[in-house]
């Protein structure tokens, strides 16, 4: 059997009361978080979830990148899957990007991928 517990009350003018809290409290507390998580974790999975429109997530490797953007919805071409997936020096930070410089795309392992960097003249490791 649960015990009541008390619970503080403000009331004008600096006095304090006590309450005690019942169980439909303690439940509608725990709903109200269970839902706030809830919704929290949901909104979490949409904005990191597989969607190609979000760009480079930092999961991605060069490749899975490039072949994310360019399998997506919108079908882009080599060079703007390239321009989304490039990483710079700077850690993509809007801070010292005057100094940034790319990094070439490591594209080890994806002869197909290696050919497109080739032909649109994009520094890769292969």
């Amino acid at each position: 059997m649960d015990m009541p517990h008390k619970q503080h009350t403000g009331h004008a003018m600096g006095q304090v009361g006590y309450r005690t809290q019942t169980g439909a409290d303690k439940a509608t507390m725990r709903k109200t978080t269970t839902l706030g998580l809830g919704v929290l974790a949901v909104g979490g999975i949409l904005l990191g979830g597989c969607s190609s429109e979000i760009g480079r997530l930092p999961s991605d490797t060069d490749i899975s990148c490039l072949r994310k953007q360019m399998a997506g919805p919108m079908f882009l071409s080599f060079p703007l899957a390239a321009n989304t997936c490039q990483r710079l020096t700077n850690h993509n930070l809007v801070l010292g990007e005057k100094d940034a410089k790319l990094i070439p795309l490591n594209l080890k392992g994806a002869p197909d991928l290696q050919k497109l960097a080739q032909e649109y003249g994009y520094s890769y490791t292969p």
